[in-house]
């Protein structure tokens, strides 16, 4: 079967979109962020030991620089410079913020979406027939487009608010009870690695969808030479000249 280059493009595309969207969802890199810790205090010791061995960096007083990360479902903290890492899924403010749990409704249901998108344009692309159910790999179309709009729409939420969610709460892992502890560093968050996967899933699930979507227009069919206000598609039988063709030709301007 010769299959349209739309299905083509949306076969490719929506499944690419969806393993992209998916690493980002798994993955703590949606915002990052470094600060410097001092170690003077006597809750400094795990840390002076975790990073012993290291060459201390010059500085005028003697500090960490602490790498965060902040994803939909978990969080990590690590020293720089050593292998002293932690993770621990989202809690406190963060995961109650409702902003984060609106983007992680959002991105399930897209990845949902686009899944059964996914396993409707195959059907529909038959590819072990002569003739493609158009209807059905639109259909997956459609769904791989709205999957595409809600992840951005995720997205764009996170993003707009990247700094705001969470507020300025203590985060769990550092100091749980610094909240009261001035000393305890700000971080300065921006976008990270994981958002950029986002929204590149995001736009190829849009064109994998739009492509798919093109389905829904039938090409046109050539008409009937004695016969134009006839179309000549192998369902006809009213023309001669269409029905006393060979098999071959008729596959040639077949629907």
């Amino acid at each position: 079967m010769h299959m349209p280059a739309s299905m083509v493009m949306g076969i490719v595309f929506a499944p690419l979109g969806l393993v992209l969207l998916f690493t980002a969802a798994i993955t703590p890199q949606w915002r990052e962020g470094r600060a410097q810790l001092g170690l003077s205090g006597p809750g400094s010791l795990l840390l002076r030991l975790g990073v012993k061995g290291h060459a201390a960096r010059p500085g005028p007083a003697e500090a960490l620089l602490l790498l965060r990360s902040d994803g939909l479902w978990e969080s990590c903290l690590q020293v720089e410079h050593s292998e002293l890492k932690q993770c621990w899924p989202v809690a406190g403010p963060y995961r109650r913020d409702a902003r984060v749990r609106l983007a992680q409704g959002l991105v399930l249901t897209s990845l949902f979406l686009c899944g059964t998108g996914i396993v409707l344009a195959c059907i529909g692309v038959r590819c072990w027939t002569d003739v493609p159910l158009r209807g059905v790999a639109a259909t997956g179309g459609l769904l791989v487009v709205a999957s595409g709009l809600l992840s951005l729409a995720a997205l764009g939420i996170y993003t707009h608010n990247l700094q705001a969610l969470g507020g300025t709460a203590p985060q769990h892992g550092v100091n749980d009870n610094n909240s009261s502890n001035p000393k305890f560093p700000q971080l300065s968050l921006r976008p990270a690695g994981s958002l950029y996967f986002g929204w590149l899933g995001s736009c190829l699930q849009l064109l994998g969808g739009g492509a798919l979507l093109l389905s829904f227009k039938r090409p046109r069919c050539p008409t009937c030479p004695s016969c134009p206000e006839l179309p000549a598609c192998p369902v006809c039988h009213s023309c001669s000249e269409i029905t006393q063709k060979s098999e071959t030709d008729v596959y040639e301007v077949s629907c």
